[in-house]
Order: C-alpha cells, then structure tokens, then sequence
C-alpha cells in the first residue's frame, strides 16, 4: 500500500497535470453522492466541521475523503484544514493508498479555480488579488499563474501580518506578490479576484467591480457563508463547479436566490459543461465572470488517480 505524506502528496500533484486530470474527470464523470458535513462544537470558538466526501468510477477507484475544518487554528498557528484520503481498488475493495487530506485539497481546488479561470478570465489578465491568507491562498496564486500570465499579486487578509507572510512566501516561489491593506482599492484594479476564507459577511462588492474581471469564490462552503453581495453576483456571468453543490451549499449563490433577486437559471453552465464544450464561458473582454465552487468529491479522486498512477 502506498502512503504519501503531505510533502509527497504535493510532489504527486503538479499544476499542469493536476489541471488535465481534473478537467478530464469532468468530461467522463463518477459517481458522486452529495458529500456530509457536521458541525463539530467546540468551547469558546467557532464550531468545526467534519467533511466525507466519498467518489467512484467503475472498476477503477473508490476514494473517500475525511477532512476537519477548525476555523480557531489560526488563532492557534495551526492549519484550518486536516485530514486524510483513502483510495481503494474499485473491484477488489483493497486499500491502495491513503494520502494527505489537506494538501489533496488545497491543490485539486486551487487547480480548480486555474481550469475554471482559463475559460472565464480574459486571455490578457496580469493583475491577481488573493483575499484570504490560510493555506489555499499560496496554492491558489501558482495555480493561476499557470493558465494566465500573472505580473503581479495583491494579497489581503483581515490581519495585514497574515497577508505578508504569504507574500513573503510568494516572493520566495518567485512572484511578484505584495500584501495590501486597501481592498477597495485592490478590487477595483484586479483583473482576477480569488476569494479564500471563511466569511459569513461579504467581502467583494459588486459596486467595485470594472469590466472584464473575473470573480474566482472557493472559500465558502455552507449556505451561511458568503464572500460576495448580492450586486455581485447580479452583475456576473455565474457559473459553478456543480449545480447540486452550489444550490445545496453555496451561499454566494442562495442568498441573492433567498432574496428574489436572482433564480437557478442564472447559473449558465457548470465545470462539466465548460469542460465539454457545452458552454464556451466569457462571452467579451468586458464581461464579468463569476465561478462559485463548494467543492466536488470528483476533485479529489481526479487528484488522487494522478497521485497514485505517477
């Protein structure tokens, strides 16, 4: 059996192939039972959350993915995100691998973002916000700097020392990454935004978009829990990684829903249908796009097919 701690579950995931190999199991599809998430209590702090995501595809793999979500470890200096996946043998039951659940994670969603971002982002955007400073955001800047011509990084996050720890970090990978403190400011300028964190409340108006950006919101995944206003999403092109994950769970998506403002049909396609060529995705150079994504356990048995057959 083979066992991929979480610096070898990041060297089995590189960006290009990790891309493919999600856009691939998209087109043939698996089979994806709606993932469970329970809340977790824990004294004097946000409640945690225990992901199960479970996927397979006949007679090759079974995957299923066991993730805790504990928003105080940042208080903590701890990763918000922990976890494990096991794939077996899809006609024997054999355990083949079990893999870091977190790194698995981080990497087939910010891969996500990338694949959605090379059919929603204008061919020539340079300019990259990351709002959000945990773990994804460094996977989330790489990943799109491998579909778009990235020149520079604005990064922020709700404590300035956050942000320019993962700029530091950028810096280190070669980018040229800074921390910000003016959101507004930094909105208004991007031509990719990519949402990371955990947020109840908006954090992107829609009143501060230009024309022409591209809205990437991976962060939240509860129906209370938003990164964007209502104005926002109004003013989008919508679309989502599925459209059962994102009316189930996405609150970007439901709130402007609950509220009339919007109905299902302003979802114009999902990841499957963009990858398949049903949906050619941005339309003109001014144009604002938006992607949604809650997470697809197809994600990570596309992730950890590549992990184990490299």
């Amino acid at each position: 059996m083979l066992h991929l701690d979480k610096q070898q579950t990041m060297s089995a995931l590189p960006w290009l192939p990790l891309i493919d190999g999600i856009k691939e199991m998209f087109k043939v599809g698996c089979v994806m039972p709606i993932r469970h998430h329970h809340n977790i209590e824990i004294t004097n702090e946000p409640d945690g959350t225990l992901l199960l995501m479970p996927a397979w595809s006949v007679d090759q793999y079974v995957g299923v993915k066991m993730v805790m979500v504990i928003p105080g470890n940042s208080a903590r200096g701890l990763p918000a995100i922990s976890g494990s996946y096991l794939l077996s043998s899809a006609k024997t039951g054999e355990l083949l691998a079990i893999m870091d659940g977190a790194e698995l994670t981080v990497r087939r969603t910010a891969a996500t973002s990338a694949l959605a971002a090379d059919f929603l982002a204008r061919k020539d955007a340079k300019n990259l916000l990351i709002i959000g400073a945990g773990k994804l955001s460094l996977n989330l800047i790489q990943a799109h700097c491998k579909v778009r011509n990235i020149k520079s990084v604005n990064i922020w996050a709700r404590r300035l020392e956050q942000a320019e720890e993962i700029a530091k970090q950028a810096i280190a990978l070669g980018f040229n990454a800074q921390a910000i403190s003016a959101l507004k400011n930094s909105v208004q300028e991007a031509d990719i935004i990519s949402c990371c964190t955990l947020s109840q409340q908006p954090i992107v108006l829609g009143e501060w978009l230009k024309a022409g950006t591209h809205i990437d919101l991976v962060g939240a995944f509860k129906p209370n829990m938003r990164e964007s206003d209502d104005e926002a999403v109004k003013i989008s092109a919508l679309f989502v990684d599925t459209r059962e994950g994102a009316l189930a769970e996405g609150g970007d998506v439901l709130f402007p829903i609950e509220s009339g403002l919007i109905d299902k049909t302003h979802i114009l396609a999902d990841l499957k249908q963009l990858c398949l060529g049903q949906h050619s995705g941005r339309s003109n150079d001014h144009q604002i796009t938006m992607f949604k994504s809650v997470g697809a356990a197809l994600e990570d048995l596309a992730a950890a097919k590549l992990a184990y057959e490299l």
